[in-house]
């Protein structure tokens, strides 16, 4: 069930006097000329008023969105209904709360979110000044739809049976909504429990860092970002991971390594018996070489889980469908373009919606 699911969510944040002595051994006949007073440039002033401006208007608007949460009786939306929904989690949402906002907290949102919050989430929480999202219906027959998934129903209610998919790909305009809802969708899933890969950038699959063509399997290697993918996978899923005994014994492939090259006369890392997933994962965020088989076994491991639900999130899924920015020397003067799907981690899973596998 990959993404293109929508729209949604959060990643980590990065945020002399020069003491002059002049002395002078010269003498003037003539008093120096005085200094003209200084005049500030209209020019550079004028943007720094501006953002002061702006900043006070900030500042106020925090004061008064605090003295509103303190007044019960302003909590009033479209229809006399409350503007805030009441639900305790996304799983108690229900019909009664479409257009109503959901409150969140930010520590609660890393927490759940450790791959990184989606950049329309970022900024809908920056133009409110409020970590509170809105409930929309076409989020609800999402995370239903997935509820379906793991607990059918058994009759509808107009005697029709409800068609369940397992993979939905979230279409629509530019900044429609679809990231966010992709991101609560995340959420909501392992608030219930489930296994979830997370990825939120997309794109990044597919640009920057270091990139080769392995020899055995013809596609293309990125392990640098394998590893991310790696480290953000154990962000939340650490202890599920710790559960579950590998299901696949076959030596994994290993390629050249980030920065380091490739080892010699070794081909491949054989997995014992009775090594668990995050063994696995561990393996290969440790030992580069082994990055990009570990993202390729670990994709097959989770189609292979039975223990709890699992869902495979990815935003920015476009970009898996068209040419990455890396390029393939073919003559001294020519280059040719690499598709996404030539890419390794891209391909694997691609194979889940694609092939159903």
């Amino acid at each position: 069930m990959l993404r293109s699911l929508a729209r949604a969510v959060a990643t980590n944040h990065r945020w002399h006097h020069n003491h002059a002595t002049f002395s002078s051994l010269s003498h003037s006949s003539r008093p120096p000329k005085p200094t003209p007073p200084f005049k500030p440039d209209p020019k550079k002033s004028a943007p720094n008023a501006a953002a002061a401006a702006a900043l006070i208007d900030e500042q106020e608007r925090r004061r008064q969105l605090d003295a509103d949460d303190k007044n019960p009786s302003l909590d009033v939306g479209s229809n006399g209904r409350p503007l805030f929904s009441a639900a305790p989690s996304f799983s108690h949402l229900s019909r009664n709360d479409v257009c109503t906002y959901f409150k969140l907290t930010k520590d609660a949102l890393n927490k759940v979110l450790p791959e990184g919050l989606p950049v329309g989430m970022v900024n809908e929480f920056q133009d409110s000044l409020r970590t509170a999202l809105l409930v929309r219906q076409s989020f609800l027959d999402l995370r239903d739809n997935f509820r379906r998934v793991v607990d059918p129903p058994m009759w509808s209610s107009n005697g029709k049976g409800v068609k369940v998919r397992k993979q939905v790909v979230l279409d629509g305009p530019v900044s429609c909504g679809k990231s966010i809802a992709l991101a609560m969708l995340v959420q909501w899933a392992r608030e219930e429990g489930w296994l979830v890969l997370y990825v939120p950038k997309g794109k990044d699959w597919t640009h920057g860092g270091f990139f080769y063509k392995h020899p055995q399997t013809g596609l293309w290697d990125t392990p640098v970002q394998a590893e991310d993918v790696l480290k953000d996978f154990l962000k939340y899923n650490e202890s599920y991971l710790k559960e579950m005994p590998c299901q696949i014994f076959d030596p994994i492939l290993l390629g050249e390594g980030a920065g380091v090259g490739w080892l010699k006369d070794v081909d491949s890392l054989a997995i014992p018996e009775g090594t668990n997933l995050y063994e696995l994962v561990k393996t290969g965020i440790e030992q580069t070489h082994a990055a990009i088989g570990v993202v390729v076994r670990l994709r097959k491991e989770l189609s292979l889980v039975k223990d709890r639900p699992v869902l495979i999130a990815v935003d920015q899924y476009n970009n898996w469908f068209t040419f990455s920015e890396y390029e393939e020397p073919v003559t001294i003067r020519s280059c040719r373009p690499i598709h996404a799907r030539e890419l390794a981690m891209v391909g694997t899973l691609l194979l889940v919606t694609l092939n159903h596998s």
